[in-house]
């Protein structure tokens, strides 16, 4: 079934639609808050929540932006929330950008692959150095480099500007960069580590 056709069936009420739309979109997901909270029961536990809530507001949805969009936004708030609750400091991606261009920093643009990256991580030491990223630097690189959504996706998500986007992503992957040259500082023959180009490709 089509994902049109399966969104125009379950705003009628038609569980197979519904279904088909969590078979379609729930992996995706998953990988988003699997790395967003770092615990696999964690993550399976706001996919459902996520998906509840999608079958509760699928009616509001009126196909202004993607399907996967309007789905992530509300994923991305119950992420947030689920954070909030557990008292975890989290503030939004506009007020994060604009208290370091108060402070100086520029919003830098980032859209490519960053090869200074490429070969110095597996993903044991990744999913550590993504632990240590606030919530909205860990959001936009997940988004962008892990699931692959462009900036322009990324703001209708998050509801932030492009250039927000862009700038968050240069600033988690130089935090990132920094985390895993002390990694590798510790750990000299990590960079022997089996698999490691296979996983190099997150930080692109």
């Amino acid at each position: 079934m089509p994902e049109a056709e399966a969104i125009r069936l379950a705003q009628r009420g038609d569980v197979r639609a519904f279904e088909r739309l969590y078979q379609l979109h729930s992996r995706r997901v998953y990988a988003v808050c699997l790395r967003m909270v770092a615990n696999p029961t964690e993550a399976e536990d706001l996919v459902q929540e996520a998906f509840l809530q999608v079958f509760r507001k699928i009616r509001t949805f009126r196909g202004e932006a993607a399907f996967s969009t309007w789905l992530h936004r509300l994923a991305v708030n119950i992420m947030f929330m689920h954070l909030r609750r557990k008292q975890l400091p989290v503030a939004s991606l506009d007020e994060i950008v604009e208290s370091q261009q108060e402070s100086g920093g520029l919003v830098e643009e980032a859209g490519g692959p960053d090869p200074s990256l490429a070969g110095l991580i597996d993903r044991v030491n990744l999913e550590r150095a993504l632990t240590q990223l606030t919530w909205a630097h860990r959001m936009v690189f997940v988004l962008h480099d892990v699931v692959g959504y462009k900036h322009r996706e990324i703001a209708g998500i998050l509801d932030c500007s492009v250039g927000n986007s862009k700038a968050l992503l240069h600033r988690a992957r130089r935090r990132l960069r920094s985390l895993l040259q002390e990694t590798f500082r510790d750990l000299p023959f990590a960079f022997g580590i089996a698999g490691h180009r296979n996983q190099s490709s997150l930080l692109h």
